[in-house]
């Protein structure tokens, strides 16, 4: 069900772009951006994967053993298969090439991601407190200050001595997954400064590009910027995130006086060069492999 609904959302807004060949209008806000704009926004998602892959770097330098280039190519791919691989699909990606680059055993690989993804929600929550117009302060530092005090226990929760290894089978397995956790939220000295620097950096890239597309300030680009990413977390997905990324970006720009026409066509043009940028970075990256590290080679 979750899955129809999903095909369904981005059917819809492939119905609404055939109709009256509003697809064209997609294509006139595309050929407003002039090169220094273009490059601007290139330049931002660019700093953007480095300091994803300066996370990854970060939690698996003893595997990564200064590599770098390794860690990026990890991140590239991902990136483009997860923008590409329709229901979040293309998330398997990291796992396989943690394991397939340095070694990592899946369940470690899996909780890094699983805290990624946390760490990832945590910082679009509190920049959802932050910029979303009309929140009263009190109401904004309380949104804040429960993300942060949710971010700071979760870890030590993960990390607390616990039985339950030794309860039913269920549990145990439970367990293996916790304990992975704990060892991702342990390993990563900087993971929270990579998580902020990153986000802070793609969030501007697009409230930039949205702005410049509309055009209007950079507030209410940001305003759509971060219903997009919004969408990007919710747990229905549209094929490869379309209809749900435009519908939460246009949501959102409903109050600054973008009518819902204009954002989602803005919307959609700024998916598309996210898309673009993901799976031109992607494809470069899939073109020069990287060497695997002695225990990957040695393994089966």
């Amino acid at each position: 069900m979750k899955r129809l609904l999903a095909v369904a959302v981005s059917l819809a807004l492939l119905g609404w772009l055939l109709a009256d060949g509003r697809w064209r209008g997609v294509g006139e806000l595309l050929g407003r951006l002039d090169a220094p704009a273009l490059g601007l926004a290139m330049a931002g998602f660019a700093l953007s994967y480095c300091l994803r892959a300066l996370r990854v770097f970060d939690e698996f330098r003893t595997q990564a053993a200064g590599r770098f280039g390794a860690c990026l190519r990890i991140v590239l791919v991902h990136n483009a298969m997860v923008n590409v691989l329709p229901f979040r699909g293309g998330e398997a990606a990291f796992p396989l090439l943690l394991r397939q680059t340095f070694d990592v055993a899946l369940p470690r690989a899996v909780a890094s991601l699983f805290w990624f993804r946390l760490q990832d929600a945590f910082v679009v929550m509190a920049l959802a407190a932050l910029v979303w117009p009309g929140l009263p302060t009190a109401l904004k530092t309380a949104a804040v200050l429960g993300v942060v005090g949710l971010a700071w226990w979760l870890p030590r929760w993960a990390r607390a001595p616990h039985d339950w290894a030794e309860g039913k089978p269920f549990t145990a397995k439970l367990a293996k997954v916790r304990d992975a956790f704990a060892e991702s939220t342990l390993h990563a000295r900087f993971g929270w400064l990579w998580t902020i620097a990153n986000w802070t950096v793609k969030f501007a890239a697009q409230a930039w590009l949205l702005s410049a597309l509309l055009p209007a300030t950079l507030a209410i680009g940001a305003t759509g910027a971060l219903g997009a990413e919004l969408a990007a977390i919710l747990p229905l997905q549209g094929v490869a995130g379309f209809g749900t990324y435009e519908a939460g970006a246009a949501a959102a720009l409903l109050p600054g006086g973008v009518s819902l026409e204009t954002g989602l066509q803005a919307a959609l043009a700024l998916h598309l060069f996210v898309i673009a940028c993901a799976v031109s970075s992607g494809a470069i990256a899939w073109l020069f492999p990287v060497a695997r590290s002695d225990n990957a080679s040695a393994s089966p």
